[in-house]
C-alpha cells in the first residue's frame, strides 16, 4: 500500500481515537479510503488520527458521537457522508469493557453499560449502515467489519464474561445480517482480536498473560489494521458472513 493508492470510497470507523480503530483508520488511509472516525471524548487524540490520514494524502474528519444513542448514530452517518461522500465501508469498532471481576459481582448498571454499547451499539452502527448502503434502498453497496473479540469464544472466565458475552452476540449479528443482506451488495464480517496491545487491558495484564498464545507474544493494532483493510478492499470480495480471528493461536 502506498499513499498514492487510487481512492477506493469512504470507510467510517467507529471508536477510531485509539487503539484498534485509530490503527483502522490509518491502514484503511494508506489503502485509499477516505476517513470518518467517530470518537466520545477523546477528541486531541480524533484529531491526531486525522492528521495521520491526511499525510497520507486522504481525506478525513472526525465527529463526537456516542454509539449507544440512536440518534449520534444517525448524525454521524449524515455528517461524515456529507464531508466525504457516500459511505461504503463501515467498521464496528467502538467498545468497553469493565474492571475485571466474577459473574457473581455484576450488578444491573455493568451490565446494562456493555451490552448497551458493545451489543445494542453495535447493531444500531450496522442498521445506519444497511439503510444507506443497501441497493434495495438505493444505495451503492459495501462492507460492514464487526469488531468482536476472541474472548466471544474463550468465555473471559473470571475477568469479562459479560463483555465476551457481548462480543458473541455481535458474532452471530455478523452471521445473520451477512445473509440477510447478501443479496444487497452488502458484505458483512467479523474479526476476532485476540490479546492486542492496547490500552483497554488493566495494567499488568499484557505483562502477565500476553505469552500465552502460542505464538508466544501480544498482538500489534497494526496487524489487526491490515487485515480490516484487506476485508474492506474488492481482494476479499468472495467474503461474508465469515468470522477471522487475529489472536496468534490462542
Amino acid at each position: 500500500m502506498t499513499e498514492t493508492a487510487a481512492r477506493r470510497g469512504t470507510a467510517l470507523v467507529t471508536g477510531g481515537s485509539r487503539g484498534i480503530g485509530a490503527a483502522a483508520a490509518g491502514a484503511l488511509a494508506a489503502d485509499g479510503w477516505d476517513v470518518g472516525i467517530s470518537y466520545r471524548t477523546r477528541q486531541d487524540e480524533a484529531a491526531k488520527v486525522v492528521a495521520a490520514c491526511e499525510k497520507l494524502g486522504r481525506r478525513a474528519y472526525a465527529v463526537q458521537a456516542d454509539v449507544a444513542e440512536a440518534d449520534q448514530i444517525e448524525q454521524l452517518f449524515d455528517a461524515v457522508t456529507g464531508e466525504l461522500g457516500a459511505i461504503g465501508a463501515v467498521v464496528n469498532n467502538a467498545g468497553i469493557v469493565s474492571p475485571s471481576g466474577r459473574v457473581a459481582g455484576y450488578d444491573v448498571e455493568r451490565l446494562e453499560r456493555v451490552f448497551r454499547i458493545n451489543t445494542i451499539g453495535a447493531f444500531l452502527v450496522a442498521g445506519a449502515a444497511v439503510r444507506r448502503m443497501s441497493t434495495a434502498s438505493g444505495g451503492a453497496g459495501g462492507v460492514i467489519i464487526n469488531v468482536s473479540s476472541r474472548g466471544a469464544v474463550l468465555g473471559s472466565a473470571g475477568e469479562y464474561v459479560d463483555y465476551a458475552a457481548s462480543k458473541a452476540a455481535v458474532d452471530t449479528m455478523t452471521i445473520g445480517l451477512a445473509n440477510e443482506v447478501a443479496k444487497e451488495g452488502i458484505r458483512v464480517l467479523g474479526i476476532r482480536p485476540g490479546l492486542i496491545e492496547t490500552d483497554i487491558h488493566e495494567e499488568g495484564r499484557l505483562d502477565r498473560i500476553g505469552g500465552t498464545p502460542p505464538l508466544g507474544r501480544p498482538g500489534k493494532v497494526e496487524e489487526v489494521a491490515e487485515l480490516i483493510a484487506f476485508l474492506a478492499s474488492e481482494r476479499a470480495s468472495y467474503m461474508t458472513g465469515s468470522m477471522v480471528d487475529v489472536a496468534g493461536g490462542r
